[in-house]
């Protein structure tokens, strides 16, 4: 088993995936570093600052499989310096006309921060994709389960009847803003670094800019204006937007987590025969997926406000706030690829009881359709009078334990301007539902 959850051979299936797990593990982050160093001697000869015979030697040899890694980490900890250990290991197989120039100038986060920016593209592209197959699920209920009505709650109580179809669609529409946030804030987030010691790209001299230029060109990622060493809110943004992401999926998964509870009965989460809730009571059917997206969607948000406090960091460089980041990013980026895949699963293969439903709004015995009552009286008596009214007749009907028909007939104002048939009108929960249905479609549509 892993020291850290994400790398448990029993658990890290539910606390990341495959592909975020083969973006950051040791080999893929090495190799990607030596991808950012073969980058920049490339640029670097690109603009004349290192010889192009030197530049394709380091090209050629930036290849993990050349290094033993054992080596590397001993080096790593012989030096105290974060990537030192990995330059002497590249320049050992390195022919030695290419040794001098290989990290010609660079600094750790020029390496590291450049990493971090390739990560983060790198993982945008996969929760982009999960996040479109969610926001389609979300729709499919949406249009499935249009009119399918419900109880709305408010305080966790029966308010007014909705339908389901509602429900869904407001998760999409806050997906979909959530995929909009995503493709608005990329141009920020995936920006090379290159600054020298202090980030003024003194050591290049005159061809600093044009070897930025080039250096962002050839990694495909954007040109800041400034480096960023000391700036880490473009970092703090991205984990900002992955903890609003995984906030929206815990929201439905805590949703789904109580309409399944038997009392309620209203949806239960897909289920595989021989899935076992409990070993010691052996009926349970527990809400495995929908629990546990809460719980990824918490980590997240712990992490980004740890890239938060990255932002408050000394004069023109200071560990203590990106190097937070080197144990931040990777778990925020596998919290949240495991989270919106799971809730993937989650949605696609929901069971919505509609039945279930419609009883549960019958069992209110008519006391979700007081608003509509309350509004037909306002046309004789005003509004906040006819608040007062069906409010004493409905409590007082509680109280005795009947339906609010019958509690609105026994109500003297009610009784003297509503007829029963009115009454009965306005107790019809399909009356109840407003413009629900055109807001529905107004999400569904686009």
């Amino acid at each position: 088993m892993g020291a850290h959850i994400t790398d448990s051979v029993l658990y890290r299936h539910l606390w990341g995936t495959d592909e975020v797990h083969a973006l950051l593990d040791d080999e893929a982050k090495i190799q990607r570093w030596l991808d950012v160093l073969a980058a920049l001697a490339t640029a670097q000869a690109e603009v004349g600052l290192v010889p192009a015979d030197a530049a394709t030697a380091i090209t050629e040899h930036a290849d993990v499989g050349l290094l033993d890694l054992a080596e590397v980490a001993a080096e790593t900890r012989a030096c105290g310096h974060s990537t030192l250990g990995l330059i002497r290991c590249l320049r050992r197989v390195l022919p030695e006309h290419a040794r001098e120039w290989v990290y010609y100038g660079a600094t750790v986060q020029d390496l590291t921060d450049t990493w971090t920016s390739l990560v983060i593209r790198d993982v945008t592209d996969l929760v982009v994709t999960e996040l479109a197959r969610l926001e389609s699920a979300a729709v499919a209920l949406a249009r499935r389960h249009r009119d399918t009505v419900m109880p709305g709650r408010t305080h966790g109580q029966p308010g007014l009847p909705i339908t389901f179809g509602f429900k869904a669609a407001v998760w999409a529409a806050e997906l979909r803003r959530h995929r909009s946030r995503l493709a608005e804030g990329r141009s920020r987030w995936e920006m090379v670094q290159l600054g020298g010691g202090l980030g003024t790209m003194e050591f290049w001299g005159e061809r600093a800019l044009p070897l930025l230029e080039a250096f962002a060109r050839r990694l495909g990622l954007g040109v800041p204006d400034i480096p960023w060493i000391t700036a880490r809110d473009s970092v703090a943004e991205f984990a900002g937007v992955l903890a609003l992401i995984t906030a929206t999926v815990s929201k439905i998964g805590q949703e789904i987590y109580q309409l399944q509870r038997p009392e309620i009965g209203e949806v239960s989460e897909p289920f595989t025969p021989g899935q076992v809730g409990s070993i010691t009571m052996p009926h349970k059917r527990n809400p495995e997926l929908s629990e546990h997206l809460v719980t990824l969607a918490r980590l997240v948000r712990a992490d980004a406000a740890v890239a938060v406090e990255g932002m408050v960091s000394e004069h023109e460089r200071d560990g203590r706030a990106w190097k937070a980041e080197w144990a931040i990013v990777p778990e925020i980026c596998l919290y949240t690829h495991a989270a919106v895949r799971l809730a993937v699963r989650l949605l696609e293969g929901l069971q919505v009881h509609a039945d279930r439903m419609r009883a549960n709004v019958d069992a209110a015995s008519g006391y979700l359709q007081s608003e509509r009552v309350m509004h037909a009286l306002a046309a004789h008596v005003g509004k906040h009078a006819a608040h007062e009214a069906v409010y004493r007749a409905a409590m007082a009907g509680r109280e005795r334990g009947i339906d609010l028909r019958t509690a609105l007939l026994t109500d003297a104002t009610v009784a003297t301007y509503l007829s029963a048939e009115e009454i009965d009108r306005c107790l019809d929960p399909t009356a109840a539902l407003g413009a629900t249905g055109q807001l529905i479609d107004r999400v569904v549509g686009q």
